[in-house]
């Protein structure tokens, strides 16, 4: 066990006393989300005692790059100079007081378990050396399937799609608290998850698989159990992205998306989910970068629209917890005003915490400056300070900011835990096509399997490749299996390649990604069928690649390319599973997209 986290309780409280000696701390289980009892009057003596500087710097949540709070690699310090003006995590929270840091696998945060430990412990000193000793809310994007910041040997379980293809709200539940129990393990308490969108778009380049499914009731109840496993699990959980993003062709990290639903479209299709979250006590809720003309006829962004963020999600829907802007870095948020008018247009618009600047000191010093001039008042800035400091509260910041090596031992990546996930995932492979009973496969007849399709890069740097893993998989289960990449544009050389490796194979399985008309994946897969052999087909992202190929054989939807999805996926080929999903969304057919080619809840069993 590391030094620095042999940190004894008597040791941890004498940190924290001189900023919540008043915050009494609750009686719970070890795990229903180490809630503390909020005491008001003590926050609210908090922030009376911060500078203006202070609680600028606790409305935002910044990223920075490296595995450690203090000694960075030499490259993560150049970076953190470059954008911040800081060389690592403890500078970062000195010099801007941050109230929350964002863990990305980009910047070199997640490696694995136990450093994601140590760098939450070494954020959290730095903070409890700042004159208010205020706790950081580490946050981070782990949703789960497609979206995952942190991967094995931490748990990864199905993803929001998956979840939605199963129907199950227990599966939803326990996924979601192994989720927050792992992450609460290695100091992560704010998720950004679940996904409240109803993706009623199959054309949404942004959300898809990322949401439960196109039935908005569907979702909600959904939604719900996630809430509840989330926060349950030690994490607060936070439903993005409000009002709903669920009907755009465009991608807010580049575009600024409009939703054309009238205010009653909105109301039936995209408001159920954050009801719903809202009423099982959401912790926080993420803004969408979309423009909403019915909600607000000045057709500023979500993120920037009091009539939406004030007036519907406050007011209308009563909720009084913590909103987060969506990335401040995404162009959608971008696109009308300049990154110094954001933050403080955000803030006016109701928004609590500011995530992810692309310029801290930039956003900082402007609402450091908005107060000054009078645009923004001490008294606004203090309504989002105690909604912060409450949700730290609720979380046990205040108590004990710390994780241990033995508590990541304990919780992360457990054997039941990565068990529960198979299982999850097993109910959540939906099998669409299957002429002539081709599934299940057998070692006896069919055992020697070529395994070819496209590789995306795993969703946390740790799994994959998918053609290995579903080769593995199958070979694990008394197959002969061999892979090879074709990728998600294969050339002509390449599918030559798989067409001369098919020969002589007793099958093909075949994994896709996104098929699209003009797609050479469409192309592999017919000189494929061409062959002979008989072609069994893995959509590994999103389910409507079936109606691009409408003669294979057998066809299933996997909803996403981890080791646990895929893994499932092969044992339903093997028919040591059952498949048990079905369709969370319709599948349009591809030569006719007003008519629906599978339903919702369609989905073949053996």
């Amino acid at each position: 066990m590391s030094d620095r986290l042999r940190t004894s309780r008597r040791t941890l409280l004498a940190a924290t006393a001189g900023s919540a000696a008043a915050v009494a701390v609750g009686a719970g289980s070890a795990h229903a989300a180490e809630e503390s009892t909020v005491n008001r009057t003590a926050l609210r003596s908090l922030i009376d005692r911060m500078s203006l500087e202070e609680k600028v710097g606790q409305l935002f949540v910044m990223r920075v790059y490296g595995h450690s709070a203090t000694e960075p690699d030499q490259a993560d310090v150049d970076k953190n100079l470059e954008e911040a003006g800081v060389r690592n995590a403890a500078e970062l929270v000195a010099k801007y007081r941050v109230g929350g840091i964002i863990y990305f696998g980009w910047a070199h945060n997640t490696r694995e378990p136990h450093q994601i430990a140590d760098l939450s412990n070494g954020i959290q000193r730095a903070a409890l050396r700042q004159p208010s000793r205020v706790p950081v809310l580490i946050s981070t994007d782990q949703e789960h399937g497609i979206v995952a910041r942190v991967g094995e040997p931490a748990t990864l379980v199905p993803g929001a799609m998956a979840l939605g293809a199963s129907g199950s709200r227990a599966d939803a539940r326990k996924a979601a608290r192994i989720a927050g129990r792992e992450l609460a393990a290695m100091g992560i308490r704010q998720n950004y998850a679940p996904v409240a969108d109803v993706n009623v778009n199959p054309a949404n380049p942004v959300i898809g698989v990322r949401s439960f499914g196109s039935d908005p009731q569907a979702v909600a109840r959904l939604v719900e159990a996630q809430v509840e496993g989330y926060e349950s699990g030690g994490v607060a959980a936070t439903c993005k992205h409000f009002p709903g993003h669920g009907d755009t062709k465009d991608d807010s990290h580049y575009s600024l998306p409009t939703i054309h639903h009238t205010r009653e479209e909105w109301q039936r299709l995209d408001a159920p989910p954050f009801e719903a979250a809202i009423a099982a006590g959401i912790d926080s809720v993420m803004t969408a970068h979309i423009v909403v003309p019915a909600l607000d006829p000045a057709e500023d962004p979500a993120t920037l629209s009091a009539p939406i963020l004030t007036g519907i999600l406050r007011e209308q829907l009563g909720y009084d917890g913590v909103v987060v802007t969506d990335s401040l870095g995404m162009q959608g948020v971008r696109t009308k005003y300049g990154d110094d008018r954001v933050p403080v247009l955000a803030l006016n618009a109701g928004v609590d915490q500011l995530l992810n600047p692309p310029k801290p000191e930039v956003a900082w010093n402007a609402v450091l400056q908005a107060v000054k001039d009078g645009e923004l008042t001490e008294e606004r800035l203090d309504e989002s300070i105690l909604r912060i400091l409450e949700l730290k509260a609720r979380r046990g910041l205040f108590r004990n900011p710390y994780v241990t090596h033995a508590r990541v031992e304990r919780e992360v990546g457990t054997r039941a835990h990565r068990a529960a996930a198979d299982r999850i995932a097993e109910r959540t492979t939906t099998l669409l096509v299957n002429e002539g009973g081709l599934l299940p496969l057998s070692p006896r007849g069919q055992r020697d399997v070529l395994v070819v399709g496209a590789d995306p890069a795993s969703p946390s740097g740790t799994t994959g490749p998918p053609t290995t893993v579903l080769a593995d998989a199958l070979t694990g289960l008394g197959f002969t299996a061999t892979a090879l990449s074709t990728g998600t544009a294969p050339s002509a050389a390449k599918i030559d390649e798989a067409v001369a490796a098919a020969a002589g194979r007793d099958a093909v399985v075949v994994g896709t990604y996104n098929v699209t008309a003009s797609s050479s994946q469409r192309t592999l897969v017919e000189r494929l069928r061409a062959t002979g052999v008989p072609v069994v087909a893995v959509a590994i992202r999103n389910p409507y690649d079936v109606a691009q190929l409408p003669e294979v054989a057998a066809h299933l939807a996997a909803y996403s390319w981890t080791d646990t999805e895929l893994r499932a996926a092969a044992r339903v080929i093997a028919g040591r599973a059952e498949p048990e999903g079905r369709l969370p969304v319709p599948v349009q057919r591809a030569d006719d997209p007003g008519r629906v080619l599978y339903p919702v809840g369609y989905g073949l069993s053996y």
